[in-house]
């Protein structure tokens, strides 16, 4: 074990980060850190490294042991280049190699005993330095910097110059570089294109340390983890597995739970039912029945309702009317930046009920094209031609449909006159806004909050072709699924950039990767992308093929059909059914008989209590033994009912 975390418990004010949270990472583990945005993920990684106190608990490093952390956001100061940046990170490989090289100076001049003590420093920092791997260092941090996504014309730039995306990704470089024992990173795949992704995958995989990761990649951790940690509520639990069957077992202990709370529900109205008509007989033994089901129910420990989950919440994205067929036809469209050629002579269709992703490497002109599309910029030459009732939703991550001075719930609700309160909260709690949070100010949101209300502005435009610019940037896991729901049942068509492997094999039908100035043409989803992708650019390079191949046709589930159960399988199911069907029946028919002869016998009871107060009944002594023992026999009957009765009804 290298590091254990003991009964941790933080609060901001009212606010529960975690109560009693506990945690373990083994050696060489590479664990998953998941929760809903929001949950405290990124508050616990900074308590472990000490940056933020815990209000008790304890936070343990294995003794001598090294932690290396990413956050989110990176503060690069000073005027280094990207390589020299790098190169801090191997400071103590290149401090020696400078010993080596002055002790190297010196034995020319050195004789005797001063020769001997100078000769064994240098073999000892020599077995140092090649130890550390000291002659790869530099191909080392150029391996890096490539995996990456910079290119060698990016190593003589400043890092003062960088975007927040570029020095996240120095970061985080020169944090593999050190090899700490742990790494705790912090979405460390926001800013990395689809390359770079499966680049750090293979990475992680083979890292010599151990890993404990927050990310909402699920593809990414679907691939690298073994063990998941949840924080939930402030609740922490361990799932052994990768994302996949975190999930599953997540699914499956919540239906558990789901299933217990509404099986104590229909116990808790039957046994409702049950009181309220035990007290209806109106008879000593029946409300001594009824006030002892009432103290069971009082004694019951109630089972609390699961947390919604991710598909319980649910809207639905439906165009305000059909387009033509032809939604997008593209031709000879080319785009460059001073010298820099994005994409050249490119032409492609896009036809009504698509679901299109276009791929690539950051910088070929993703997000430039979408631009073109929705004439915020220009391309050099070529066309672009909409279909028939065309109507645009587009989703930019700058967004400039957001007014700064509204709430959240105003912005909406101004937009969308129509909703209802009700609506729009539910809207809003799809992309995490609940409470009271929906009356912030649309100035005062990060960048990442305004993204979510632009992408919940757009999911209820009534547009009949999206056009979606990394959507799902800044949504946790959740919303994300929520997300995939609505796209896969939107019936308009959808053309976006993203590089959530997962959400693209969720909701796309074709893939177009942008590589080498124009588009490959990939019929299917991220999985088919991968298989196909070799064959295809080897077809293309050389002439060899269009560019473009088809999914394989599946059936409507996707996998082969399932062999016949045997016929005696089969009849003794059928059986066992039907003979739970006629017991239902009969017992059903019991209790209706049971009743109705409880209502025969009291009915009888009173009009013997009416009869004995008639005079020529009551002055008439073998009228009244009669009616006398009449009652007594319908009494002992009725003990007998109201014990068969109760059991009928459980």
């Amino acid at each position: 074990m290298i590091l254990a975390c003991h009964n941790l418990n933080k609060a901001f004010g009212e606010q529960l980060i975690v109560k009693d949270g506990s945690f373990h990472i083994e050696d060489r583990e590479k664990a998953a850190f998941v929760g809903v945005n929001g949950a405290g993920k990124s508050t616990i990684l900074k308590m472990i490294i000490g940056e933020e106190p815990a209000d008790s608990g304890t936070v343990v490093l294995t003794k001598g042991k090294t932690i290396g952390y990413l956050a989110q956001q990176q503060i690069l100061s000073g005027s280094n280049t990207i390589y020299e940046e790098m190169k801090t990170a191997k400071a103590d490989i290149i401090d020696l190699e400078e010993q080596i090289r002055n002790i190297e100076h010196e034995l020319k001049a050195l004789s005797g005993t001063e020769l001997d003590t100078r000769l064994n420093t240098y073999n000892r920092l020599m077995s140092e330095f090649e130890s550390k791997n000291g002659y790869a260092y530099e191909s080392e941090i150029v391996g890096v910097l490539k995996g990456l996504g910079f290119h060698e014309t990016d190593f003589s730039r400043e890092t003062s110059t960088l975007s927040g995306g570029q020095k996240t990704r120095v970061a985080l470089g020169k944090l593999l570089l050190t090899k700490p024992d742990i790494l705790l990173l912090d979405e460390p795949t926001n800013h990395l294109d689809l390359n770079s992704i499966a680049w750090l995958e293979t990475y992680l995989l083979n890292y010599s340390g151990a890993v404990f990761i927050v990310s909402h990649d699920r593809f990414f951790l679907n691939r690298v983890v073994t063990k998941v940690i949840e924080i939930e509520n402030g609740t922490i639990r361990t799932y052994g597995g990768n994302y996949k069957a975190y999930a599953d077992k997540k699914k499956m202990i919540r239906d558990a739970q789901m299933k217990e709370y509404l099986n104590q529900q229909r116990e808790i109205k039957h046994q409702e039912a049950v009181i309220e008509k035990l007290r209806s007989f109106n008879r000593e033994k029946s409300i001594k029945r009824a006030e002892s089901r009432e103290k069971m129910l009082d004694k019951m420990t109630l089972v609390e309702k699961p947390t919604e989950a991710a598909q319980d919440i649910h809207f639905t994205l439906e165009p305000s009317c059909i387009s033509g067929n032809d939604v997008l036809k593209v031709e000879h469209l080319t785009k460059r930046f001073d010298d820099q050629l994005l994409f050249e002579d490119i032409s492609f269709e896009i036809k009504r009920g698509e679901h299109v992703a276009i791929i690539g490497d950051n910088g070929t002109g993703k997000t430039t094209l979408l631009k073109i599309l929705n004439q915020v910029t220009d391309a050099q030459d070529g066309s672009f031609e909409l279909g028939t009732k065309v109507q645009i939703g587009y989703y930019d991550q700058e967004h400039h449909v957001l007014h700064d001075a509204k709430s959240i719930f105003d912005e909406i609700s101004d937009d969308y006159p129509a909703l209802n309160n009700t609506a729009i909260r539910n809207t809003l709690a799809a992309f995490q806004f609940t409470g009271d949070d929906v009356f912030k100010r649309i100035g005062d949101l990060s960048g990442g909050e305004k993204g979510r209300v632009s992408l919940a502005k757009l999911m209820l435009s009534e547009a009949n072709f999206l056009i979606l610019d990394e959507p799902t940037n800044h949504l946790d896991i959740n919303s994300k699924e929520i997300l995939e729901q609505a796209l896969n049942e939107y019936t308009g068509t959808v053309l976006y950039v993203s590089h959530d492997r997962y959400f693209i094999n969720q909701t796309a039908s074709r893939i177009l990767e942008l590589t080498n100035h124009t588009f490959i043409n990939y019929i299917g989803n991220y999985d088919y992308y991968l298989e196909k992708k070799e064959a295809l650019t080897a077809a293309y390079t050389y002439g060899q093929g269009t560019g473009t191949a088809a999914a394989p046709t599946l059936n409507t589930s996707g996998e082969p059909a399932q062999a016949e159960q045997p016929v005696s399988s089969t009849k003794l199911s059928w059986q066992e059914q039907k003979e739970q069907q006629a017991k239902e029946r009969k017992r059903k028919n019991d209790l209706k008989k049971t009743e109705e002869r409880i209502a025969v016998l009291e009915d009888r009871n009173n009009e013997i209590d009416e009869l004995m107060t008639h005079e020529d009944v009551y002055s008439n002594s073998m009228r009244c033994q009669e009616l006398a023992k009449e009652k007594q026999n319908n009494e002992t009957e009725l003990e007998t009912l109201y014990e068969t009765w109760e059991e009928l009804a459980e």
